[in-house]
């Protein structure tokens, strides 16, 4: 059996997609093969996409995978072979107009059509999928996300007196503003990874907040910045799954994340929930965090258990089985 997986254009900005398929496939079984195949343009523009389809219409395997972003390139697929990986639907959820019906039919209803197969990472995003879009409910198959294996626990005391919270992301859902606000008057360094708006710096000026801005960065300084942290933040509004809730557990670090599904249901009991939407529910979490020394621990080693659910061994597994669903031995 061989797979061909379908990647969007590399970036060096947007990396998540490529770890999380690239950790799952060192752990498949030795009868599958696979091969990974990177569009030649990005998504922007019908010329190019038209390109992209083209292009992968003439790379097709025993089964082709699409691993996400691109989802239009299943209309040049055959559809017995073809399997969609979609990580979240957001973009569709809000908007009216032109621009927005053309998104959500060729990125959602026709390669749902056009597809044996849809994987979702999360009970929450096949929830969302199916209220939105006419699909059999046996057609969409929870697969979650996975813990790069290259992400190990690294033992580090915790800095009570100044502790460096790490930021990940930047847009609208990951919430800044309200974390930035929350932390006003905490002793604390905030490092963000991702670029920063003009108002967001503006807001961190304004409340007179330390921090330090990252971007463009490779996955082995994505890690580095999680052993130097003492708190992960990641109280997003909206989330596809968050695979960064688990890669902070395995760092053995500890995570405070949004009462919303999917992070509470991601996190299990391994990170303190907050309400996002609320700045007074985010300041005292992390007060909260500071100052136990027993919640802290409590948290980390729920979080290290939590984990293991998430192996890319387990995910390769789900995966096997559903391409053997495709082509039976």
């Amino acid at each position: 059996m061989k797979i061909n997986y379908i990647f969007r254009r590399p970036s060096p900005v947007f990396h998540s997609i490529e770890e999380q398929f690239f950790a799952m496939q060192k752990e498949l079984p030795k009868d599958i093969e696979y091969k990974n195949i990177f569009a030649k343009f990005s998504s922007k523009g019908l010329l190019k996409r038209l390109f992209v389809m083209l292009q992968i219409s003439f790379n097709q395997g025993d089964i082709n995978h699409i691993t996400g972003d691109i989802h239009f390139v299943a209309l040049f697929l055959k559809k017995r072979k073809t399997i969609l990986t979609v990580h979240d639907i957001g973009s569709v959820l809000k908007g009216d107009g032109l621009k927005y019906k053309v998104l959500r039919f060729f990125w959602f209803t026709m390669p749902f059509a056009r597809v044996k197969y849809v994987t979702v990472i999360s009970e929450f995003t096949k929830k969302q999928a199916l209220k939105e879009f006419k699909i059999k409910p046996e057609k969409i198959i929870v697969i979650p996300d996975c813990v790069s294996p290259e992400i190990k626990f690294s033992e580090k005391k915790f800095n009570k007196e100044r502790p460096n919270i790490l930021q990940i992301g930047t847009k609208p859902n990951k919430n800044l503003p309200n974390l930035i606000t929350a932390l006003e008057g905490i002793s604390c360094q905030l490092t963000i990874i991702g670029k920063l708006t003009k108002e967001q710096i503006q807001l961190l000026q304004k409340y007179n907040i330390d921090y330090e801005n990252k971007y463009n960065l490779d996955y082995s300084e994505i890690i580095e910045a999680y052993k130097k942290c003492d708190i992960v933040s990641f109280v997003s509004t909206y989330e596809g799954f968050g695979v960064p809730i688990l890669e902070a557990q395995a760092t053995g670090r500890i995570v405070i994340t949004s009462n919303f599904s999917p992070m509470k249901d991601v996190a299990g009991a391994g990170a303190l929930l907050v309400n996002p939407q609320n700045v007074e529910s985010i300041r005292k979490g992390i007060i909260r965090i500071i100052s136990n020394e027993e919640l802290r621990n409590k948290i980390t080693d729920a979080g290290q258990k939590n984990v293991r659910k998430y192996s890319a061994k387990n995910v390769a597994v789900k995966y096997a089985e559903l391409y053997r669903k495709i082509l039976p031995r």
